[in-house]
This record gives structure tokens, C-alpha cells and sequence, in this order.
């Protein structure tokens, strides 16, 4: 590395650091630290105190449940992430320019989690779930094609209080046969749907196995998205285990393909895509 180069590192710490310690001196910020965790908060020190004890519980359980058993050593000391509590959801959508809907938010460049206090979902459904996309994306990185319902689908899995409730409104979907074609589930960018009110066309199989057409709105195709996502990763973690869950996200780090990342981690069980259509609603009937 040539001195410009040094340089030009050393100024971009130094102007991120210094803009660190003008939010934190403009917000008024306090604090509370745990071992891989730092949490800023305003006025509710209760709050962030146990913010940061179940934020160290699930940081366990979540490397453990994705097959991630050393992940254990990372985020300590300069590696903590930092997270913000706004003491409410004005300041929160004012300081971040989230959409009005948005109840929190992680970034993943500056290892943050934002969000406020809220005590009715924070520590048990928010914070497992932005944790989750942290390590997720520590692990695999960004260099690889990592569908969107895979990534989302390991959020939504953390928060483990609510799997009982979307395993139900699952198999209501496919009760129904309302559930979207995995071939479509990777065509849709789900955050790229700006017409909700839209009607989409999007294909499905019968139980029978037989194709189908399903005709959905834009809500619907958003809310069927997101559950069968969560639904795809506990079928692959609860069925084959979470150290193949982990070869899988590997292969998928270290750049191969969605199928052959699926070859690789499930050799005798899934060798394409259809494959794991098929497996995933089997485990659908299995637990009708």
C-alpha cells in the first residue's frame, strides 16, 4: 500500500470517527456495554440495559442456530456493534428518514442497528431480527448472489417467539394453494414493489402437484413472500440441521450458484431447485 493510500484510509477513519462523536455529543447520547455489543440510548437506561442482556442471548443462539459456532469470537472489543434507542418513533423516522411504517433498521457497512423504544416488540422481535441480518451477511459476505428470501427468511427464523404463528398462516397458504412457485420467489424483488394495489400474476403448484396461476395483490404477494421465506430456512435448518445449513451459506459466500450451493450442502437430497420446491412442501404436508 502507497502513503497516499495509507493516508487517504487514515482521514476516512478519522472523518467517520468524528462524525460518531458529533451524533452521539448532538443526541445527548448514553451508554451501556456488554461484551460484543454497545448500546446509546437517551433517557431509558432500564431499556437499554436489557437490550443489551438479550442482545448477548440471542448473539448466541442465533451463530449456534445457523451453524455458526465460532462465530462466538467476533464483534468483541473495536468490532462491537453499536446500537441506537431513540427515545421515540418521531425522533427515530427524523434522525434516519425511514418510511413512516419502519420500526427499525440495520446498517450493515457501520455494524448499526437503529431503531427507539418501543417495549412492545423491540427486544423480542426487532432485535433478533436486525441481528440476524448482520450475522448473516458477516458470514456470507457480499461477494456471492444471495437470493433476497434467503437473507430475509434468516431474520424472520431468529425471532423465535412468532415461528408458531407463521408456521400456521404457512399452512393456511398451502391449504389454500396459494403458494408462490420458488422459481418466481427468486424472479420478485420484493423491495422493489412500489403498487401495492396492483393485481400480479405470479405461478404456483396444487398440492397435487399440478401447475397453477395464482392472481394477488401487491400486499398479498409482499406478506406470501416474506412467510414462505421464513418457512424455506426452517425447513432447510429443521430437516437436515443447522451444519448444513452452514456448508450451504459457504458455498453461497465463496460464490457458487443457488443450485450448486444446494448440491454441495444437501448432495443426496437437493440437486436443483425443483428439488427443493418439492422437499419443502412434503415438509408443509408433513405438518399439516
Amino acid at each position: 500500500m502507497n502513503i497516499k493510500k495509507i493516508v487517504l484510509s487514515l482521514l476516512i477513519c478519522f472523518i467517520c470517527l468524528w462524525a460518531e462523536c458529533v451524533n452521539l455529543f448532538a443526541q445527548g447520547w448514553r451508554e451501556v456495554s456488554s461484551d460484543h455489543f454497545i448500546i446509546f440510548y437517551a433517557d431509558d437506561e432500564g431499556f437499554a440495559e436489557e437490550a443489551a442482556k438479550k442482545a448477548e442471548s440471542y448473539y448466541q443462539k442465533i451463530a449456534l442456530e445457523l451453524g455458526y459456532p465460532r462465530y462466538s469470537e467476533f464483534w468483541t472489543w473495536e468490532k462491537r456493534v453499536k446500537i441506537y434507542i431513540y427515545p421515540n418513533r418521531e425522533s427515530y423516522l427524523k434522525a434516519t428518514g425511514q418510511p413512516t411504517w419502519s420500526e427499525g433498521m440495520a446498517d450493515y457497512k457501520s455494524k448499526r442497528i437503529i431503531s427507539y423504544a418501543w417495549s412492545k416488540g423491540f427486544n423480542e422481535s426487532l432485535l433478533p431480527h436486525e441481528m440476524a441480518h448482520l450475522i448473516f451477511r458477516d458470514f456470507v459476505g457480499f461477494r456471492g448472489v444471495v437470493p433476497l428470501w434467503l437473507d430475509e427468511g434468516v431474520a424472520q427464523w431468529s425471532e423465535e417467539q412468532r415461528r408458531p404463528h407463521t408456521k400456521a398462516l404457512v399452512r393456511q397458504l398451502y391449504e389454500k394453494d396459494s403458494l408462490i412457485s420458488l422459481s418466481d420467489m427468486m424472479k420478485v424483488n420484493i423491495n422493489n414493489l412500489k403498487d401495492i394495489d396492483k393485481v400480479y400474476i405470479r405461478s404456483t403448484r396444487t398440492k397435487g402437484g399440478e401447475p397453477g396461476v395464482l392472481f394477488i395483490s401487491g400486499d398479498e404477494l409482499v406478506a406470501t413472500y416474506y412467510l414462505q421465506a421464513v418457512s424455506l430456512v426452517g425447513f432447510l435448518i429443521e430437516t437436515y440441521g443447522s451444519d448444513s445449513f452452514a456448508d450451504f451459506c459457504r458455498q453461497l459466500r465463496d460464490g457458487k450458484s443457488l443450485e450448486e450451493a444446494l448440491r454441495f450442502a444437501y448432495p443426496t437430497h437437493i440437486r436443483a431447485l425443483d428439488d427443493l420446491e418439492t422437499n419443502w412442501r412434503k415438509y408443509l404436508e408433513r405438518n399439516r
